[in-house]
């Protein structure tokens, strides 16, 4: 072989070697973009939040306290009554006359009465004449002090008659919201235990309960802070109670907590808890249900991250942190709820730290990345949830 083919060949060879090194040493893979923020810190105001359902202050059962035949119902159903205000009328004949028969009796005892006690004077002096005897004195006064006995009891008898007459017209005991009437005109009525009638029911509606069940930590959380600040205490009714209804935008209702049960329910392990609110409105009836939070007054710092940031490692929830060398770490964080549309984290985080925000499934704990920072803002998930409650 000529020298010239010898190194032709040899050019081409040490092409092809290049060609080959080329191709097993690829460049450098870009590390991947990720968006980033900074955990922040606020101070909000503690609270817990139960479910409940709304009751009436006052529920009274109305019923006849005479018998006797229904003349009149006097109110429109399912209107707002006051105390006094007429509702039923019971035939009220039969004891008007009763009343009449107890007064003409008491005159009669009373008549007895001045009898008597004329018998007493004129034998007061014919015995000191010795013109009766001791004994028949003693009768006649003794016939004068049961007369007196009995002019108490006619008098008795008038005022019973009296208030059996005044109870034919049954009257608002409370002013409040009635019910229908489950009598009605004509029909007989019975009186007296053990089976009065039920005629209606008013509940009351100035102000209303809302009731519902805290559990132990709860219960144990702020009964410390009650032996601690005086202020806030869960025997006083010093505690802020916020409601929200069923088609509430957030919890717009403030009342306060007035009750606590004294023991705990050993089967569920919570304890009976009622919150007072002004009903001035009229926009609650007893039997709603409605959403509770109950404020402790005083406020501390939370970390909050956005909701999207937080991953799931089986049962475990975890962020990617930010390091100093752009690489990733791995944390596992506690989570609380979400306030205005940012998560709370309770442990496992600490303010400013930066963590992955956007792009979290494209990298790994560990990874080199390429971070752009921008400042921690609510998604639209936990911003919906937020406004929700």
């Amino acid at each position: 072989m000529t020298p010239i083919k010898h190194s032709l060949a040899a050019l081409a060879f040490t092409a092809i070697l290049a060609g080959c090194a080329a191709q097993a040493a690829p460049p450098a893979a870009t590390p991947p973009q990720v968006t980033v923020a900074k955990a922040i810190e606020l101070r909000i105001d503690e609270f817990d939040e139960f479910t409940g359902r709304l009751e009436a202050v006052d529920v009274v059962e109305v019923r006849p306290r005479v018998a006797g035949l229904l003349q009149r119902v006097a109110f429109r159903e399912g209107t707002e009554v006051h105390r006094g205000d007429v509702l039923f009328t019971i035939d009220p004949r039969p004891y008007r006359a009763e009343l009449d028969r107890a007064r003409a009796e008491l005159l009669r005892v009373k008549s007895r009465a001045q009898l008597a006690h004329s018998e007493v004077e004129r034998s007061r002096m014919l015995v000191d004449k010795q013109a009766i005897s001791r004994e028949e004195f003693d009768v006649r006064v003794n016939t004068e002090r049961e007369v007196a006995a009995a002019i108490r009891g006619a008098e008795a008898q008038v005022e019973t008659a009296a208030l059996n007459l005044e109870f034919t017209e049954v009257r608002a005991p409370i002013s409040g919201r009635i019910s229908r009437a489950d009598v009605t005109e004509g029909n007989l009525v019975v009186a007296g235990p053990p089976a009065a009638t039920l005629l209606t029911t008013i509940v009351s509606l100035d102000s209303i309960y809302v009731y519902f069940d805290a559990d132990e930590r709860a219960f144990l959380k702020y009964g410390v802070q009650g032996r601690s600040d005086r202020r806030q205490n869960l025997r006083n009714g010093q505690f802020s109670v916020r409601m929200a209804l069923a088609d509430d935008a957030g919890f717009t209702h403030t009342g306060r907590l007035d009750f606590v049960d004294n023991q705990l329910d050993p089967r569920t392990g919570t304890i009976r808890a009622r919150a007072v609110f002004s009903n001035s409105a009229r926009n609650f009836a007893p039997g709603l249900f409605a959403r509770v939070r109950l404020m402790s007054g005083t406020q501390h710092p939370v970390v909050l991250v956005r909701d999207g940031a937080i991953g799931t490692d089986q049962d475990r929830k975890f962020v990617l942190v930010l390091k100093a060398d752009k690489t990733l770490e791995y944390r596992v964080v506690q989570l609380g709820r979400i306030n205005d549309g940012l998560r709370i984290v309770t442990s496992g985080l600490t303010a400013g730290e930066q963590i992955v925000v956007n792009g979290l499934q494209r990298v790994r704990p560990g990874t080199t990345v390429t971070p752009t920072v921008e400042a921690m803002q609510k998604d639209s998930t936990s911003a919906a949830l937020a406004a929700a409650k």
